[in-house]
């Protein structure tokens, strides 16, 4: 077992990762429970809520041309594979429950149809420099499906030298042959789902998963170079106290990940039903132990040397996110916090969302309609947006919030081609209640989120959204 270490930057830097820097940077609940609203969590702007079935207006084949004019644009590649053998019933994820594991040989040969019609459409000569496969549970699917799904990709795509290649793995189901075919395909970073590691909390989630498997999974994915590793958390669950979470960040400290995901559960049973058994429970922490438990996993993570990314990202400080953020080069898609930026993103698989820099697009999240669109040989796209300038305007003003924790009025001034304080003086005048709490600093030259008020990034970035629609249960919330 690996002792909990303190972890510190390799870059001369006291600024990020030291227990001065978590001291500096503590909670202030108050302010925080204060501002907590429900809002978007911002991977794109518009949300993604506001996608719409008009697939005219979108028009998704102008889209991708007008996106593969430019061959030096690199690309993102997105895998659903949504197969799970059973529910966690706290989740979000648009998934499928079977344990019928042809299943998933058939869903491979969807893709495969996929990557066709879309590959028709691409310019070869652009290159992946990132990929990405999601869940539902990537590893439900055999080895060699794994492999056989991974040598297509590499057939039809030509890859950077430097591509990021990224899984996710339930270590229930993760054997070593799952994890030898993950590196034969190139994958080079893993995130593994933890959740909690107490078994109470366990039970209530339906979702039991000893921390001696976990340890089990991170050694065999060290054990054949696949070093960075990312650990899942959710805070918020059933039966949870800000006692019991502290005990899961230390169990997630001995594997000393490379990053930490820590996610505030998103209760939403309007849009998940599976999630109304918490309620009939009455085992939920309420809103004030919620929050306390966010306070407690971030000092401690930070005390043990992790860089806070922004909501609820967590790194090393020389790992590459951490990098991305001192430098000012932090990038936000459909998969969080990137240091990828400049890509067109392309999603496979049902339900996964595309973008270029014009629109956004999403698959059927219907296997039965998927396949139908596959059949006839197109896209299968069931809703989609297309972005007005103004949009792409707003876009750049809240990813700037989200990535870089600040707006500088002149360079944005001048890449618009508008007086960027003028044009936005009423948004601008929300922030003066969270200026007048020393959350953020507004000047003649822009505006910075200060350490106060940096667990409230949505909250900032949201006084740039004109797309909020009041008393609509659209978002969690946003601590």
């Amino acid at each position: 077992m690996m002792s909990t270490r303190m972890i510190t930057p390799d870059d001369g830097s006291s600024s990020f990762g030291s227990t001065a820097s978590a001291a500096a940077t503590a909670l202030d609940l108050d302010m925080i429970r204060k501002y907590a609203v429900p809002g978007p969590r911002y991977t794109s702007y518009p949300p993604a809520n506001k996608f719409h079935d008009r697939l005219d207006e979108v028009d998704v084949g102008q889209g991708i041309a007008a996106d593969n004019a430019d061959s030096a644009r690199p690309l993102s590649l997105y895998f659903h594979l949504p197969f799970c053998e059973s529910r966690c019933w706290y989740c979000g994820c648009t998934t499928i429950i079977t344990r019928r594991k042809d299943w998933a040989d058939e869903y491979e040969r969807d893709l495969e149809r996929e990557m066709e019609v879309v590959g028709r459409q691409l310019n070869p000569q652009r290159l992946v420099d990132q990929l990405h496969f999601g869940g539902g549970t990537p590893t439900f699917f055999a080895p060699e499906v794994l492999t056989k799904l991974g040598e297509s990709i590499h057939r039809r795509f030509s890859f950077a030298a430097d591509a990021e290649l990224s899984v996710e793995i339930d270590p229930r189901c993760a054997t070593p042959e799952h994890l030898a075919a993950l590196k034969s395909i190139g994958i080079n970073r893993a995130s593994l789902g933890i959740q909690d590691t107490n078994p109470e909390v366990q039970e209530a989630i339906h979702r039991i998963q000893p921390h001696d498997t976990n340890r089990r999974v991170v050694d065999g994915l060290r054990s054949i170079g696949i070093d960075s590793v990312n650990l899942d958390l959710i805070y918020g669950l059933p039966l949870q106290t800000p006692d019991s979470v502290e005990r899961t960040v230390d169990d997630a400290l001995e594997l000393s990940p490379a990053r930490l995901s820590v996610f505030s559960y998103a209760h939403v049973p309007w849009i998940k039903p599976a999630q109304r058994i918490f309620d009939k429970r009455g085992q939920m922490p309420g809103p004030a132990e919620k929050l306390e438990m966010f306070s407690r996993i971030r000092a401690k993570l930070l005390a043990a040397g992790y860089v806070d990314i922004g909501l609820d990202h967590f790194a090393r400080p020389d790992d590459e996110l951490a990098i991305a953020l001192r430098e000012g080069k932090l990038h936000r898609n459909f998969q969080g916090y990137s240091t990828r930026s400049g890509a067109s993103l392309y999603g496979f698989g049902i339900s996964s969302i595309s973008q270029s820099n014009d629109i956004y697009w999403q698959n059927h999240k219907s296997l039965m309609e998927y396949r139908a669109a596959l059949n006839e040989g197109r896209l299968p796209v069931e809703r989609g947006y297309r972005l007005t300038a103004e949009d792409k305007r707003r876009r750049r003003l809240v990813m700037a919030v989200m990535c870089d924790r600040r707006l500088d009025f002149a360079p944005l001034s001048a890449e618009f081609g508008i007086d960027v304080a003028q044009t936005y003086a009423e948004e601008i005048a929300r922030l003066q209640p969270l200026q007048a709490d020393g959350l953020v600093e507004v000047s003649a030259d822009g505006i910075r989120v200060l350490p106060k008020g940096e667990p409230l990034l949505r909250v900032v970035a949201m006084a740039f959204d004109q797309t909020l629609s009041r008393g609509v249960r659209a978002h969690a919330m946003t601590v």
